[in-house]
């Protein structure tokens, strides 16, 4: 029997890593060894941003939000308490996209739940 030296299912598998990293310099796209780490790691990166992402789009979130309730003189947390106990569910996305691009719709609901921000 013939010794079979895997030659196409080899290159398969590495013409799959090359064309993940395609673009990529110093070797990262030529060397397989290297290729495969630098995936690896790669992708270890992508799936802890992926949730790092959430997270650090809450916290602008709560600083548009923040400044802007701080323009109408009550703060971040008094804001969002008068809110909840109002039950008025709008989240912090959609509050700071209305303090952003509609100021007057963001005092309006500022001015509505004024009366139930707790007290200093």
């Amino acid at each position: 029997m013939p010794r079979a030296k895997r030659g196409f299912k080899r290159r398969r598998r590495h013409n799959k890593l090359r064309n993940r990293a395609e673009g990529m310099k110093l070797g990262l796209g030529s060397q397989i060894r290297r290729t495969s780490e630098f995936l690896d790691r790669a992708g270890v990166y992508a799936f802890r941003d992926r949730r790092a992402k959430k997270r650090d789009f809450r916290g602008l979130w709560i600083a548009r939000m923040s400044a802007a309730a701080t323009g109408n003189n009550i703060s971040y947390s008094r804001l969002i308490a008068a809110l909840n106990k109002a039950k008025i569910l709008i989240n912090r996305k959609m509050l700071s996209e209305i303090a952003i691009h509609d100021p007057k719709a963001f005092t309006s609901i500022v001015d509505k739940v004024r009366s139930l921000a707790p007290a200093n």
